[in-house]
């Protein structure tokens, strides 16, 4: 095995069982890889290496005496540092908790990882609080795109798209407000899912916005995010995918990209090569007209707004210095929301929801397009206030239904192009299934020249 570096949840579980390695073997691996590349991508707030060394340790006697492992016993997940795990700070990335006490109690997902066999590996950098973009006034500096350092890494997830993508780990675990799990996968050119709301619980994480925010897993590949979404949910999501999807009807939401938020030439032509791949797997297509994107956007961006600044008030009269600058731009707004703009943006959530629920009496998926551009340059804040939110992520945050963002491509400036799956509440077995038959056709998993 050249490198185990690069071997995802599954790969790992299945060398584990056989013998072929370690998690020693791999954890060593993975630390020099960390110590390599963590100076270019600064994916990681604190990691702990001698405790990753001694999990690894225990898990290899687990094997060793031929025990009955845990699904994940010895598989390293990092988590983003708005997730309490014991024992480490959890910063949000920002001044304002730098100095706090560590946790002293898992988060609820955390408690479900661990119990899978799971090895918190430590925790991964965000954009502060979960808002705003990548900044460079802030305590750690943001993290970076493995496909090409000078670029964004996708947010607010970021350092757990940087740590995955760039094989600093197998699997991470993010947060997800208005697409922040499936932005650092578009971005990374790996898969995020945001799972149904209220699937995984959000105790122990720092909100955002409480009525919009849901947690998921972030991994290379299809089936480990199956895997890892099972682990933090308890849930039976059959694994070695996919299964045939003839006749399986997924709604093409084309007006999204092409009228409501033209996107990239790359990313068009992405979009209808994944149409073409999945009605030659035997997919039924089905042409769909949604609200128009800028409703979901609007009424999403209100409301985070509310909930955001509800989350913040104290600290934003008190120490607003120690925000920085993209924070405070895009949380004071909700301070001059008056109560007829909310309730106006409640009553227009309802209508959406219901709009993507009748939807769903006539397909069984959507796929719509994610990011309508690459990931821009990192040093370019004009470029990345145009960009960030052109994506038709939110919209499922709005509703509450599962999503998924995975690769479609390379742009021609080698960056990875994306498209999103999105299914009706609890169904995230097909739509795992649908994606791992396309990432299938796809010839699989890609890795990024680091």
């Amino acid at each position: 095995m050249s490198d185990p570096c690069w071997l995802g949840v599954a790969g790992l579980a299945k060398a584990y069982r056989t013998g072929s390695l370690r998690p020693t073997d791999l954890t060593e691996a993975l630390i020099a890889r960390i110590d390599r590349l963590e100076p270019a991508l600064h994916a990681f707030i604190a990691l702990d290496r001698e405790a990753l060394r001694a999990d690894a340790r225990a898990a290899d006697a687990v094997f060793a005496h031929n025990g009955d492992p845990a699904p994940l016993t010895g598989i390293p997940i990092g988590i983003k540092d708005v997730i309490d795990v014991a024992g480490f700070t959890t910063t949000c990335h920002s001044a304002i908790l730098e100095h706090a006490p560590p946790a002293t109690l898992d988060a609820a997902v955390v408690t479900h990882l661990r119990r899978a066999g799971a090895t918190i590996a430590g925790k991964l950098a965000t954009h502060e609080f979960a808002i705003g973009g990548p900044a460079f006034d802030l305590p750690f500096p943001p993290a970076r795109n493995p496909w090409n350092v000078a670029h964004h890494p996708g947010g607010s997830s970021s350092g757990a798209g940087t740590a995955v993508a760039g094989g600093l780990l197998p699997g991470a675990i993010g947060t997800d407000t208005a697409g922040s799990v499936r932005n650092p996968a578009s971005a990374c050119g790996i898969v995020g899912l945001k799972p149904t709301r209220g699937v995984v619980p959000t105790k122990g994480v720092f909100p955002l916005a409480p009525s919009l925010d849901h947690v998921g897993p972030l991994a290379r590949c299809v089936d480990d995010v199956a895997l890892l979404f099972a682990a933090m949910t308890a849930q039976k999501i059959r694994s070695g995918m996919p299964g045939k999807i003839e006749d399986v009807r997924i709604g093409v939401v084309r007006h999204f990209h092409e009228r409501d938020m033209p996107c990239d030439d790359a990313v068009a032509a992405a979009f209808e090569a994944a149409v073409s791949v999945l009605a030659r797997l035997g997919a039924r297509i089905v042409p769909i007209d949604l609200a128009p994107l800028n409703d979901f956007a609007d009424v999403t961006r209100a409301v985070m707004q509310a909930e955001g600044f509800a989350v913040h008030r104290a600290w934003m009269r008190a120490r607003p210095g120690d925000y920085c600058a993209i924070t405070r731009r895009t949380l004071l707004p909700g301070a001059f929301l008056s109560a007829d703009a909310l309730a106006t943006a409640l009553r227009l959530r309802a209508a959406l929801f219901a709009n993507v629920e009748d939807t769903f009496a006539g397909v069984d998926i959507l796929l719509t397009a994610s990011s309508m551009t690459p990931a821009c340059r990192i040093d370019d804040p004009a470029e990345i206030a145009r960009t960030y939110m052109r994506n038709a992520r939110a919209p499922f945050n709005l509703t509450g239904h599962p999503a998924l963002a995975m690769m479609a491509g390379l742009s021609p400036d080698g960056l990875p192009l994306s498209i999103q799956f999105a299914a009706r509440r609890h169904q995230e077995a097909l739509l795992l299934n649908v994606a791992a038959a396309y990432e299938q056709a796809m010839g699989g998993p890609r890795r990024p020249p680091i």
